[in-house]
């Protein structure tokens, strides 16, 4: 009975110790997962200061990195001309979607976006610049 008692005592701790590994290695990987993120948000920022990257596709890609990231409610105070520009353009369809629009409509979204995005265009620049140093230490 007590070794019984011993080898399921040896059975649980091994067991433990396989599901204390699983979780420190699926903790490993969302570490390398939003490290990866970070790192694209800082390079879409710096592409967008260096006028490598429009400013509304930086703005939708930094957006979506962050709501991937599970961040974007616990950042727009800190970027908000990232995220009012995002307000604005978020439901704007792309690629064969916008293709498919008649050209008035196509002319309505642009002029919409180009409006936004030349009012808030100082503001967004000053929140590339802040999150080319982002690192979440501080989220």
């Amino acid at each position: 009975m007590t070794s019984y008692a011993a080898y399921l005592l040896f059975k649980l701790k091994k067991q433990n110790m396989a599901q204390k590994q699983e979780q420190q290695r699926q903790s490993k990987l969302q570490q390398q997962k939003r490290n990866a993120i970070y790192a694209d948000i800082r390079y879409i920022a710096q592409a967008m200061i260096d006028d490598r990257c429009e400013l509304s596709e930086g703005v939708m890609r930094i957006a979506k990195l962050f709501e991937q990231a599970a961040m974007a409610e616990h950042v727009q105070t800190e970027y908000p001309g990232i995220f009012a520009h995002f307000a604005v353009i978020e439901h704007h369809p792309i690629m064969n979607a916008r293709k498919q629009l008649d050209k008035q409509a196509r002319m309505k979204l642009d002029l919409k976006r180009m409006k936004s995005e030349s009012k808030l265009e100082q503001s967004i620049l000053e929140d590339a610049k802040k999150l080319i140093d982002f690192n979440n230490k501080i989220h």
